[in-house]
């Protein structure tokens, strides 16, 4: 059976400035407005509740806002689309089904919930936890519930703040009392409904529909409905790929790092908001600084573990940073991230506690910062025939299986081999092309046991050509010591080294 139509609209107002304050917490308790514009012939697009305390309004030019105390913001529309990103992440973890409506400075969309109850409880849950999405990625909305989409989206901009929930039926009860702002009229039917004296939806809805449509044609019957909460819709949603990011423009620009820090912050707390709604943890974060002279310098941090702790992140970055400064004062900051899924350590009972992963993860990045990023890793062989053919590649976590899952017959004795790097050259003694006696950290050995030559050469058509034979030794000093060793011989340069000694 097909759910019964339930639509959620929601509405966040001045839109812009929010958009800007979401990512500067600290002037969110300030006046502040948001110009667009050429210079100097900006105007106030967008400004919050502070601000129109103090007698602030949209359309003032820039000199009529500097006479004021609030603090003055360039629109950004590349945070704007962080926001609206942000937002359309919060009510896709509700339903895929999304409509946009725009309505200047104020964002309007309108969610299809039909269905939802099993999922998200009773509609009144489902838009407190929505607001409460909403709150925790610095956005203020207004939410409105109702069986017409035409009607949740006007009862939504009717309201200023927290939700509302109208009983199927009830529509034209909630929207009789509505200004006609709530509908898109265009500027002759404003024009006429304000000479009829019509100010409110019921007043509208009064109207004999015949009359209604003589007089300002078959437009007038959409209106009609719209007022009487019975006009239909088809609903179109949104396509479009959701994604991580976030973007801020720096009012001046920051060349100390301590000072990006507290932007750094402010993102990485937004996009793990944003994750945490959709269930998932941080694999990666790519931070880009747009520098002066149009430079943009890109750095990419990925942890072993996915993680969505916002101190690990913040020192995974600031350690990343410190090691590979830019070299330039920073206009820009953009965070993406990649998702992965959530860590999960299952311990036996008698096991011993593990170190933290979160440790890992610092111990690694600040060993990077001191030996350099190819140096820290895990060692994967080469697809060659080359001795001591490896290279190292970023350290991953493999997950541990089940102890039912591993074999319980006996695994053979193996001996391990400690490559010795540089190799270390020796004086030797032959006998049939066959070691003798060798000189090794200043004390002599002589051969008890010799096999080999182990004989490989490669990339004759190279100039790195190479050519070794190896030999396993078993040698004994003047004081009794035995030493397994591994002897390399390259013909090339003539020359024989200790290539390892083995435990």
């Amino acid at each position: 059976m097909k759910p019964r139509d339930l639509y959620a609209g929601i509405v966040v107002r001045e839109f812009p400035a929010q958009a800007m304050l979401r990512l500067r917490p600290e002037l969110r308790t300030e006046p502040c407005v948001v110009l667009d514009g050429t210079p100097p012939l900006e105007t106030v697009c967008s400004l919050n509740r502070r601000a129109y305390q103090l007698g602030l309004t949209a359309g003032m030019t820039r000199v009529e806002a500097e006479t004021f105390p609030a603090t003055l913001l360039g629109r950004s529309r590349s945070e704007e689309a962080g926001a609206r990103s942000a937002l359309l992440a919060c009510a896709a973890s509700f339903t895929p089904r999304i409509e946009e409506r725009g309505r200047g400075s104020t964002y309007l969309c309108v969610l299809d919930i039909a269905g939802t109850t099993q999922l998200f409880g009773p509609p009144a849950k489902l838009a407190a936890s929505l607001l409460e999405q909403l709150r925790a990625v610095g956005l203020t909305a207004s939410v409105a519930v109702a069986a017409n989409f035409h009607a949740a989206r006007c009862l939504a901009l009717a309201r200023n703040s927290g939700f509302c929930v109208i009983p199927s039926g009830q529509e034209r009860t909630a929207l009789a009392p509505l200004p006609l702002a709530v509908l898109d009229l265009t500027a002759q039917q404003a024009d006429t409904f304000a000479a009829w004296g019509i100010r409110a939806l019921d007043e509208l809805a009064a109207l004999p529909e015949a009359s209604l449509i003589a007089r300002m044609g078959q437009e007038a019957k959409r209106l009609r409905q719209l007022a009487l909460g019975t006009a239909s819709h088809l609903f179109v949603p949104l396509e479009e790929d959701l994604s991580l990011e976030e973007k801020i423009e720096l009012d001046t620009p920051v060349d100390l790092l301590d000072s990006l820090l507290f932007v750094l912050r402010v993102l990485l707390e937004q996009l793990i908001a944003r994750a945490a709604n959709q269930l998932v943890t941080l694999a990666s974060v790519t931070v880009v600084l747009k520098l002066e002279g149009g430079i943009e310098y890109t750095r990419t941090v990925r942890p072993a573990l996915a993680s969505n702790d916002p101190q690990l992140w913040l020192k995974l970055v600031r350690l990343d940073l410190a090691a590979h400064s830019p070299q330039a004062a920073i206009l820009a900051v953009a965070l993406s991230a990649e998702t992965g899924s959530r860590s999960k350590v299952q311990l036996g009972l008698f096991t011993p506690q593990a170190p933290e992963p979160d440790r890992l993860d610092i111990t690694l990045a600040r060993l990077r910062s001191l030996v350099g990023e190819d140096c820290v890793g895990t060692p994967v062989l080469k697809d060659a025939h080359r001795p001591d053919s490896f290279e190292v590649a970023p350290f991953r976590v493999i997950a541990v299986h089940s102890k039912s899952n591993v074999s319980t017959e006996p695994q053979p004795t193996r001996s391990a081999l400690r490559i010795l790097r540089p190799a270390e050259t020796l004086g030797i003694t032959l006998r049939n092309k066959t070691p003798e006696a060798f000189i090794f950290r200043a004390a002599r050995y002589r051969v008890e046991r010799a096999y080999g030559p182990w004989i490989a050469s490669g990339e004759w058509w190279n100039p790195t050509l190479w050519a070794a034979q190896q030999w396993d030794i078993i040698a004994r000093n003047a004081n009794g010591e035995t030493l397994y060793c591994c002897l390399s011989y390259e013909p090339l340069e003539k020359a024989w080294q200790m290539a390892g000694l083995y435990d």
